[in-house]
């Protein structure tokens, strides 16, 4: 089971870093952002494509459980995904987006991708 978990959230991370490099301004689109500058682009591509396609790589050396890394990479990942939620938490008291897309739903896929990882630690 805490390899399948562990496989559902890398794609999701490739995915969203392989969106991230390819079309960075796409993926902001649904944030009201605008990437119209080669630096807000190069930044989005950072963040959102190379973090991405960095922790579905290290999530996949822990599916192998490479050199026994695997509980470590599970609670690292859970606590930025963890991390993430809570920013939205914050942003729901300071700005309180009213809409579930996308921040609601990107808090609820962060927090259960999150909590599955934290689940799967103890038998990692």
């Amino acid at each position: 089971m805490a390899g399948f978990v562990i496989a559902v959230v890398a794609v999701f991370f490739l995915g969203m870093g392989g969106y991230g490099l390819v079309a960075p301004a796409a993926l902001i689109r649904p944030f009201r952002m605008a990437a119209d500058s080669t630096e807000a682009r190069t930044e989005i591509r950072a963040v959102y494509g190379g973090f991405g396609i960095a922790m579905a790589l290290v999530l996949a050396l822990a599916a192998i459980d490479l050199g026994g890394i695997r509980r470590g990479v599970v609670i690292a990942v859970a606590a930025a995904l963890l991390g993430m939620a809570f920013g939205r938490l914050v942003a729901r008291v300071v700005e309180r987006p009213s809409a579930f897309y996308p921040s609601w739903c990107y808090f609820w896929v962060e927090t259960i991708g999150g909590g599955l990882l934290l689940a799967t630690a103890g038998s990692a």
